[in-house]
């Protein structure tokens, strides 16, 4: 059986949520690989809006088995928040639906505050733009082995332990930045709180992983963020904590490299990006207005506007190269209809050089501008379709030509939020 790896191939917010819901169908397992509650998905699903940010969007298909594993940083206090929240909506979440690796590094509130606290001391020019939830701090105590783990919740010794080796790391930082020391009591009598709410879900990922991929039954790696965020291929230093592109689906479950059957990448008919960072076909006139409003761009777990603009096919033929996708879902189409005319970046000019890739240094980024391809637009609607018949002609050829220029086929067309508006090309999970 086929096991599915879905990314995000331009900055994230692409519409990850649903596309995984709707595949969820065909799977047996859906696992998240990284990331934090920094990212957002919204399903609508029969009319019922879910909000998910550390929980996989498996968990609202019954019959799943729902994964977080140890390639995420997790904070318990909001998972057992988030928990709630769905159950409250009639999700059912337990340990037969729900498992958490026990290796996964915990966020703890001390990584929340000293986020912010750099992010409020960083000069114009240098901020990150990031969420503020402690996803970074949290990954940086991981590479630098000083994290407090699931397993550890289950001995109060090793837990104390844990707790004053980052402390050793983290006053002194807080110091320099002006923050009060953190009350070690204070947080250890929440880690102890915490733990009978986490540790009834800790279970050995991998094994049972491996265990199910035996058996034959179906898996699919669900992604966060977008593979332009990711640590080594993004728009560094304005990016994620993590790496986001597909080849981190197996590290971050442990399971093997050959696990992985078909990449999937999710890929917005248009561009947008939250936060800060090089955007070359940023539209910051009516037209990016517009589809800003037509594309309710506002991020799910920030509320922040999205920075919005022209597809750009040099960034996903490169993000499809780096994360090995064998087809995208392409999104949110319907937010074109009614444009006259649209664009589609094919390369960069740099310095009166053309170039069909955005280079690594930050300086090139930022003198880099787009060179255009202009295309007819249309104005039918194509929202809700569910066939290539009901698509308007200069759509359908919007969307080959997208094909053409990104190198990758289209796999799946979403033509709005709701799970069965959808287009299939091919079935990622055929064998």
């Amino acid at each position: 059986m086929a096991n599915v790896v879905v990314v995000g191939a331009q900055w994230g917010d692409e519409g990850k949520g649903k596309i995984v819901d709707w595949l969820s169908s065909r799977a047996d397992v859906i696992c998240r690989f990284q990331g934090g509650h920094n990212a957002g998905h919204t399903l609508v699903v029969d009319g019922k809006v879910y909000k998910l940010h550390a929980l996989p969007s498996g968990v609202v298909r019954s019959g799943k088995l729902s994964v977080i594993g140890n390639g995420v940083v997790l904070d318990p206090w909001h998972l057992v928040k988030e928990i709630e929240t769905v159950s409250a909506q009639g999700v059912q979440i337990n340990p037969e639906t729900l498992m958490v690796a026990e290796n996964t590094p915990l966020i703890l509130p001390i990584h929340g505050e000293l986020d912010r606290a750099r992010e409020e001391a960083a000069s114009k020019g240098t901020k990150i733009g990031t969420t503020g939830r402690g996803i970074g701090p949290a990954y940086e105590d991981k590479v630098g082995r000083r994290s407090v783990r699931v397993a550890d919740l289950a001995d109060d010794a090793t837990l104390v332990a844990r707790v004053d080796r980052a402390l050793q790391h983290h006053d002194p930082l807080r110091k320099g930045l002006g923050i009060e020391p953190v009350d070690r009591e204070a947080l250890l009598a929440n880690l102890r709180e915490i733990a009978p709410k986490i540790l009834p879900y800790a279970a050995p990922v991998w094994k049972v992983l491996n265990e199910r991929r035996k058996q034959g039954q179906r898996i699919l790696f669900e992604g966060a963020q977008g593979a332009l965020l990711d640590i080594d291929f993004g728009t560094y230093p304005f990016v994620t904590s993590s790496n986001v592109i597909a080849g981190q689906a197996a590290t971050g479950v442990g399971m093997g490299p050959g696990s992985v059957d078909y990449v999937l990448g999710i890929v917005k008919a248009y561009t947008t990006r939250v936060g800060e960072g090089p955007f070359p076909t940023e539209l910051e006139d009516a037209d990016g207005q517009r589809l800003g409003e037509r594309g309710h761009e506002f991020g799910t777990t920030t509320g922040r506007k999205r920075r919005c603009g022209w597809f750009d096919a040099a960034l996903v033929r490169q993000t499809c190269a780096t994360s090995g996708v064998n087809g995208i879902s392409l999104t949110k189409l319907d937010v074109l209809d009614g444009f006259e005319t649209l664009k589609i970046c094919v390369g960069y000019e740099l310095d009166g050089e053309r170039l069909d890739y955005l280079p690594t240094a930050s300086d090139e980024q930022a003198r880099c501008t787009p060179i255009y391809e202009e295309m007819a637009g249309w104005s039918e609607s194509t929202e809700g379709a569910r066939s290539w018949a009901e698509l308007p002609g200069n759509a359908v050829k919007y969307v080959r030509r997208v094909e053409e220029l990104i190198g990758c086929p289209v796999a799946l067309l979403s033509t709005s939020p709701e799970r069965d508006d959808t287009i299939l090309v091919t079935d990622p999970f055929a064998d």
